[in-house]
């Protein structure tokens, strides 16, 4: 079996991209693959708290991240600085997470098979 690490760094609402990046995700884990996903940068908005994309006519990707446990897609992380450039914590984010220090994301990267940025 794989380990596949997916590395979100788009803002949540920035085209098709996050849908299907999520399709991957879902099709990785359904073929009993390990899966993870580590938010950094702009990425760390997708798990933010109180979106309201449906005001914009865009698909509100929360209920997706809310049922990945369910596919076993449990390790979640983001990446510290990230969170606090944007003055964020873990506390405003709709799933629990692991936090990393960047100086740490080379090693969390090291230890996965695949990497799939976004």
């Amino acid at each position: 079996m794989k380990q596949y690490l997916f590395v979100m760094r788009r803002l949540p609402h920035d085209g098709s991209q996050l849908q299907e990046t999520l399709d991957a995700i879902l099709t990785a884990a359904a073929f009993d693959q390990k899966v993870a996903l580590l938010f950094a940068d702009d990425g760390v908005w997708q798990l933010k708290k109180h979106q309201q994309p449906s005001e914009l006519a865009l698909k509100d990707s929360a209920a997706i991240f809310k049922a990945l446990a369910i596919y076993d897609v449990n390790d979640l992380y983001v990446e510290r600085e990230s969170l606090q450039a944007r003055g964020l914590d873990v506390d405003d984010l709709i799933l629990p997470v692991v936090s990393v220090a960047r100086r740490e994301v080379n090693r969390l990267i090291a230890g996965y098979d695949v990497l799939i940025p976004d």
